[in-house]
């Protein structure tokens, strides 16, 4: 005889109990041009990541938004997409946080490419400007749709795929390099004041 046992979780305390990192806060913007999507998301940098950075060593950032059209007869269909990369350095000569920001992966091959470059005096004002993800342009709705409330799923990670090969080797299996955070809800889309 087999018995099976199934447990329900929000999102956010799924996301809680992993890795400490949360999502407060999501919102989706009607503006002319398009469909906006923000969030806020709620993490602490480890000690042996802080440590890195200090060292002079680029750390990663992923954040990615996702937007579903629901469907009674089908499984959901995905309308529209986006995803923001960020990239955090620290310079030693300045004494300066550089936060990179763009559309596309910032790898060393290409560059930095198109990206929003910021610099900050500080690492807790560098990582704040990380943990608010504002105005993510997911379309025109046209494309979207314009029903009242769409399903947004939002995703925010540490990508340690970017990171040195010699690092890459150390993360595995350590939790101080997970930080991770999804959620998924029926956002009511807010005229833009």
């Amino acid at each position: 005889m087999w018995v099976v046992w199934m447990a329900w979780l929000p999102a956010p305390a799924l996301a809680d109990g992993r890795s400490g990192t949360s999502i407060s806060q999501m919102r989706l913007e009607q503006a002319d041009d398009g469909l906006y999507f923000s969030a806020a998301v709620q993490f602490e940098l480890p000690s042996l990541v802080e440590e890195v950075l200090d060292k002079g060593i680029a750390i990663y950032f992923v954040a990615e938004a996702e937007v579903f059209q629901e469907r009674w007869y089908w499984t959901d269909r995905k309308v529209a997409q986006v995803t923001r990369h960020m990239r955090l350095a620290y310079q030693p000569l300045t004494r300066r946080w550089r936060l990179n920001v763009s559309a596309a992966p910032i790898t060393g091959a290409a560059g930095l490419g198109i990206s929003l470059n910021q610099n900050f005096d500080t690492l807790a004002d560098a990582l704040d400007a990380i943990k608010r993800v504002g105005r993510l342009r997911l379309g025109d709705l046209a494309e979207i749709g314009d029903d009242p409330q769409h399903q947004v799923t939002f995703r925010f990670r540490l990508d340690t795929s970017q990171l040195p090969r010699p690092f890459q080797i150390g993360v595995v299996g350590q939790n101080d390099w997970n930080i991770a955070a999804e959620r998924t809800a029926k956002l009511t889309v807010e005229k833009q004041k």
